[in-house]
């Protein structure tokens, strides 16, 4: 039976600290693994991340430019000639091109745009369709779902 006095980690998984400082005959004493001299070797000497030496940093250097748009909805696009070129039958939806690789994983949102031609009726189910898409996909006998953006 098992109870909280016999428990033991597993042989190896558990390193004793290395205690520096502590006398020659540890291998780790006198300067206690910090080499000789200089400011790293100092105590409460941490240099900041970015700091040149004194030098200006290249963060101060370079000027802040544009905006970012944190609303921004960054759309995976299909044209109307891949659409043509798919091999599927059921509905085409993003999840179909995420699969088949023709928008990428991270792509939360798909637009069909409307370069090439079509002759096979396509069902979709996509977030955004461009005017002369929509038009190629209705005059072959398509039928496209939109699906609200939120």
């Amino acid at each position: 039976m098992i109870t909280l006095d016999s428990l033991r980690p597993f042989e190896g998984s558990v390193k004793k600290k290395k205690r520096v400082g502590r006398g020659p005959g540890s291998g780790h004493g006198k300067t206690a693994c910090r080499g000789t001299k200089g400011q790293k070797s100092r105590s409460g000497a941490a240099i900041p991340p970015g700091f040149q030496g004194g030098q200006m940093p290249i963060y101060r250097q370079l000027p802040k430019r544009g905006f970012k748009n944190p609303f921004r909805k960054a759309f995976g696009v299909v044209n109307v000639s891949t659409l043509n070129n798919l091999e599927y039958d059921d509905v085409i939806d993003i999840n179909v091109l995420k699969g088949r690789g023709l928008v990428k994983k991270r792509d939360k949102y798909v637009k069909v745009l409307g370069n090439g031609d079509i002759n096979k009726a396509v069902k979709l189910k996509v977030h955004a369709v461009s005017r002369t898409a929509r038009e190629k996909i209705e005059a072959a006998g398509g039928t496209i779902e939109l699906i609200p953006i939120g």
